[in-house]
């Protein structure tokens, strides 16, 4: 299947369309509808300026939804020094054999297509990014609702591996799941990217996630495949007094865009957003994020740093925005690189749009080589140039991982970094 081309994927709908529930069948047929009028979003587009999904587009794909894969396949992809609940997706579809979930944990996981309250989530309204891969996503998506229930929270960690089964072909996959945590439930999640074979895996994915009265949610993304070009969207809604963190750290890939839109629709709402791009190669990472104050008497938080080496590419595009009714706000982003060769480029754009008058906001963003005056002090201590540089590196990265609080997983990062730098 080439993806330039839409019979193939109109074809997939039709199949796909059988095992819905009637409530999202609809829904869906509206999706691909849209999807088919417009295309793949391209450069034209406003905020696919500095995106171009060109050369993903023009390979030929399976999309599979049966795989060979076994757990002794996997096993050096689970991030398993980790004590975890493990759910696992080959090529987009929720595998419950290869998957281990801990019983006594308060998780209630369901079938996406056969759910038939969640039309809200499933409609392109609800997705504050309304583009044609979201409306493909709406259409062709199969996934999971995970729900932890009023007061519940879940121990260990809700890892989501996203496996890409490239050994028969390139592989495209879309899947959306929908993490809903009740009044004061409180769960950590973590997305994690990997292919299997030589092949590469496109995966058009988007998470939603439902924030309630005083519940807390953590979530973390890990990209570190060179073989995954990926498009996702976390949506987050954070209706009543809620807190939510997010880390998303990218460590290699191909070409990478991830979308974190944030809406505060309640007094006393917080949110965190952080994130680290350490990347070379012909790698291309883009951040979008929109945090929405709706409410007053909300915070946002948000760091984003980077580290682009040979031909590497990154784009950061963050929106704060304060509507009228969000008085008393405090609202602070910052975006910080450094270019560790003449080819690697950067393209920031942090905006403040600000409709109440009693706030604090801050943005700002720089984008430079590396500091000559802290690398000419370690040198002249006998340090190489080589291990200066990498001092200096994992001091800018040290900054994040810091908001890591789940500490397996910052020294699983850590060790990760320590080693590329090494």
């Amino acid at each position: 299947m080439n993806l330039t081309t839409t019979e193939e994927l109109v074809k997939t709908f039709n199949e796909n369309s059988k095992r819905l529930s009637p409530a999202q069948s609809d829904v869906r047929k509206d999706a691909i509808s849209a999807f088919q009028k417009q295309g793949f979003p391209g450069r034209k587009h406003e905020e696919w300026k500095y995106t171009n999904l060109a050369p993903v587009l023009g390979r030929d794909y399976l999309i599979e939804d049966t795989t060979t894969l076994n757990k002794k396949d996997i096993d050096g992809l689970l991030l398993s020094s980790m004590e975890a609940n493990h759910l696992v997706f080959v090529n987009g579809n929720y595998n419950k054999e290869l998957s281990s979930v801990n019983a006594d944990e308060p998780i209630i996981i369901s079938d996406l297509s056969q759910s038939g309250d969640i039309n809200e989530y499933l409609t392109a309204s609800s997705i504050t990014l309304n583009d044609s891969i979201t409306e493909l996503n709406t259409a062709l998506a199969n996934g999971v609702v995970i729900t932890v229930k009023k007061g519940k929270v879940v121990n260990k960690p809700i890892i989501i591996h996203f496996i890409g089964d490239g050994r028969k072909g390139n592989i495209f996959s879309n899947t959306r799941n929908i993490f809903i945590l009740e009044e004061n439930a409180q769960a950590i999640f973590i997305e994690n990217y990997s292919t299997i074979g030589s092949n590469a895996h496109f995966s058009n994915n988007i998470t939603q996630i439902v924030v309630k009265k005083d519940a807390y949610a953590t979530y973390y993304k890990i990209q570190n495949d060179a073989k995954s070009d990926h498009v996702g969207t976390t949506q987050v809604y954070q209706p009543e007094k809620s807190n939510f963190a997010a880390t998303t750290i990218t460590l290699d890939g191909g070409i990478i865009r991830n979308n974190l839109n944030i809406r505060l629709s309640s007094e006393y709402s917080e949110a965190s957003l952080v994130g680290l791009y350490m990347v070379k190669g012909n790698t291309h990472i883009d951040n979008h994020t929109l945090v929405d104050h709706a409410k007053a008497n909300c915070y946002s938080n948000e760091l984003y740093k980077g580290l682009l080496d040979d031909r590497s590419t990154g784009v950061f595009n963050g929106k704060i925005y304060v509507r009228q009714d969000a008085q008393k706000t405090n609202a602070f982003q910052s975006n910080k690189n450094i270019l560790l060769s003449k080819d690697a480029t950067m393209n920031t754009k942090p905006q403040l749009e600000i409709f109440a008058d009693d706030v604090k906001c801050s943005h700002g963003a720089t984008t430079g080589m590396m500091d000559e005056e802290p690398l000419f002090y370690l040198r002249s201590r006998g340090i190489s140039e080589k291990k200066a540089k990498a001092l200096l590196m994992h001091a800018f990265a040290a900054d994040i991982l810091e908001y890591i609080k789940l500490e397996p997983l910052k020294e699983l990062l850590d060790q990760t970094i320590l080693d590329r730098l090494s």
